[in-house]
């Protein structure tokens, strides 16, 4: 497996010397777990209370290339200190396939620690959703209106201080003249080389393009037509060309136009760096296909699999995620999720969060009592173009604090007991096939999943000992594609900690393995059935 380093130390107490040792360690790991170190992040005298750290951004960003699938840190704090930032910054990496492990954690919190990190990303995510709900509201509105959204008009079109939409004269005469010279036959290669050599730009400020031609000439703002989410408005904008040469260039189209290309749609592998083979440990991923009869088929499998260095056999995608599913909602009794809600209520009250807060205004209340001192100085005649320069820097340092303080304070999410047991009593509520309930109960509960032929093995998290549930079919989907996958990989969108080296039985301390209510023996028939 291909990893990275990430490596840090603050400002204050520690030297270069601490990077060496995190490397030396991080590297020592990497060889006694054959990772493959494919290169080093390293952010120097920076605080990991705070996500605004060069080389942390930039190992983030290069997630996104998919060259390597493990973040190495010496120690989980390496990585952040802050239980909102090391979980949303987690969930990006999941994004992509990566997950973050520590060299010198067996696991990569304390058992309470990842349940409550679960929590906390799974309600920041329903509260997310419910924040673009509420955006998706106000937008809804102004479209009723046919006012602005904030995207842009198009060439042609302003939008005007009360976000309604009037004509630009000049542009609008470069539209209409694209449009003329397309219905006259002019080929759209011929129309774009002309507007790139008379500099003409699109509404972005860019160069033309093919498609960006072709995305004007379709565009229907042109005869008045406001759109939203596909919804047409007549009149609703003002009207740049007659309904004649538009519906011209579109039947002119329509007869030049070349065959769609074929789409294939996303697939979420909820499992994705929680699921495990059994008989190399390496991670399995999730992958699509399609059998002869052309049936469509979604499945884990072995990377080493892939490269035929193990015999693992694939498992269905669906049938693995219920059954694990299962086991979570057999954890969901009204007792656990009273215990689950007072915990991650009192982890918040004690968040380091408040530490950080507690930092900037500390460090306000002493730049304001710098700035007195100094206005008590200019006001006594002394050094004044001195002390009035002091001061300009010392009001503007506190300008920047505060709005540090702000930032802060959005990152905080305040939830209180009641809450977080209401959330967890939807999640229960919600229908089974709702992707959101069976993300959320896979990211608070499990910590990794060992998948042998015959069972399979999952570590749930706040739990002292590994359940071996057994019975895993197999056969019906490795016979239906006899070789013929054409497979596509497929990331989801939680966090976790790297799998425990080995299934000792001596994880942390127990908290779930009660007999399940009835209540939460119902949810379980209710997925079997």
């Amino acid at each position: 497996m291909n990893v990275v380093i990430y490596a840090r130390f603050s400002s204050h107490s520690q030297t270069e010397q601490s990077i060496e040792g995190q490397l030396k360690v991080c590297y020592e790991y990497a060889e006694s777990h054959n990772y493959t170190i494919v290169g080093e992040y390293i952010d120097r005298a920076q605080s990991g209370k705070f996500d605004n750290r060069a080389d942390f951004q930039r190992m983030i960003a290069d997630s996104d290339k998919h060259t390597f699938e493990g973040v190495l840190v010496y120690q989980l704090d390496r990585f952040a200190r802050n239980r909102y930032d090391s979980a949303i910054y987690k969930a990006k990496l999941k994004k992509n396939g990566v997950r973050v492990m520590s060299a010198k954690e067996n696991i990569s919190d304390d058992a309470s620690g990842i349940l409550i990190e679960g929590v906390l990303e799974s309600m920041a995510e329903y509260y997310s959703v419910e924040l673009a709900q509420k955006i998706n509201r106000g937008m809804a509105i102004n479209a009723e209106k046919c006012l602005s959204n904030g995207s842009n008009p198009g060439l042609g079109y302003k939008v005007n201080k009360d976000r309604t939409f009037s004509v630009d004269e000049e542009e609008a005469a470069i539209v209409r003249e694209i449009y003329e010279r397309y219905a006259s036959g002019e080929t759209k290669a011929d129309i774009v080389k002309d507007l790139q050599r008379r500099k003409v730009k699109t509404s972005i400020g860019n160069e033309f393009t093919y498609n960006s031609l072709s995305h004007l000439l379709k565009n229907k703002r042109y005869i008045g037509i406001y759109l939203y989410k596909g919804v047409e408005t007549p009149d609703g904008m003002p009207r740049i060309m007659d309904d004649d040469l538009f519906y011209r260039v579109q039947a002119l189209m329509n007869k030049n136009k070349s065959a769609p290309a074929r789409t294939r749609g996303g697939n979420e592998y909820l499992l994705t760096t929680k699921l495990f083979c059994g008989h190399c440990k390496e991670m399995m991923v999730g992958y699509g296909g399609t059998g002869k009869s052309g049936r469509q088929y979604h499945y884990y499998k072995c990377k080493n699999s892939r490269k035929n260095k193990c015999d693992k056999k694939i498992v269905g995608k669906e049938y693995i995620e219920n059954r694990v599913i299962e086991v979570c909602l057999q954890m969901l009794t009204d007792d656990k999720i009273r215990y689950i809600a007072k915990r991650v209520a009192e982890e918040c009250n004690k968040s380091p969060d408040n530490l950080s807060i507690k930092e900037i205004k500390k460090a306000i209340k002493e730049v304001d009592t710098a700035i007195e001192n100094l206005w008590k100085g200019i006001e006594q005649g002394q050094a004044v173009d001195m002390l009035t320069e002091r001061l300009n820097r010392r009001q503007a340092e506190k300008a920047e604090l505060e709005a540090q303080l702000a930032i802060e304070n959005n990152k905080k999410i305040c939830l209180t007991e009641a809450q977080i047991y209401a959330f967890l009593d939807f999640i229960c509520e919600m229908p089974m096939d709702d992707v959101n309930k069976r993300r959320a109960l896979i990211n608070i509960f499990v910590h990794s999943v060992y998948l042998y032929d015959d069972h399979f093995t999952i570590i749930i998290n706040a739990s002292k000992k590994p359940l071996s549930i057994d019975n895993i079919p197999l056969d019906d989907i490795e016979e239906a594609f006899e070789g013929e996958t054409e497979g596509k990989e497929g990331c989801s969108s939680m966090t976790t900690p790297a799998p425990p080296k080995k299934m000792d039985g001596t994880i942390v301390p127990s908290i779930f393995f009660d007999a399940p209510s009835e209540r939460s023996r119902s949810r379980v028939r209710s997925t079997s059935e």
